[in-house]
């Protein structure tokens, strides 16, 4: 499965390799992604919907500059279910121009405003919820999303929408109707 990036969670953790003495650990050190809103000023995973996306450093992931990875491809897993969590393994970057089967895009409030979570309508069925972290009025989702895939929050319509001359980059777009 090939999964374009078009933005991060703002939540990021890690964990090297077993062996810390290891000169290696670091090139086979794992980063998690994964939703977080502002609580009494400090960024904070308040998870309504508990999920996480992994990349490995060995799979080509650069952890300095997390920036270079949007719009990029990846191999990754089909999305699963393990011990409760939704979980996305990016395996490795894609080498050449491929076309993904989806995007995984992040919708915070101040983009959509309020997403509707768990109501009838509130996406399409091929559009899969990664992450939500939510607090008062602020949420931030993290989506699965195939080309033209949706999302609908209080200030409307938003479609994943690829670029034509770059298939591999895509974002959000408010519609103007349904």
């Amino acid at each position: 499965m090939l999964v374009a990036v078009t933005g991060f969670g703002r939540v990021w953790r890690h964990r090297l390799g077993k062996e810390t003495s290891d000169s290696r650990c670091f090139v086979r050190a794992v980063y998690y992604n994964t939703t977080g809103v502002v609580v009494d000023g400090d960024l904070r995973q308040r998870p309504r919907i508990c999920g996480y996306a992994r990349f490995d450093t060995v799979g080509g992931f650069n952890p300095n500059c997390p920036s270079r990875m949007v719009n990029r491809v990846f191999e990754c897993s089909e999305p699963s279910i393990w011990m409760g969590y939704n979980k996305l393994l990016f395996k490795r970057l894609f080498v050449g121009d491929g076309r993904p089967d989806c995007f995984l895009a992040v919708a915070g409030s101040e983009l959509t405003g309020h997403l509707a979570v768990g109501t009838e309508g509130w996406r399409s069925t091929d559009t899969w919820l990664l992450s939500l972290s939510e607090f008062t009025q602020q949420q931030e989702a993290m989506l699965l999303m195939p080309a033209h895939g949706w999302t609908s929050g209080e200030l409307g319509r938003f479609i994943l929408q690829p670029s034509e001359q770059r298939p591999w980059t895509g974002r959000l777009v408010l519609t103007c109707g349904d």
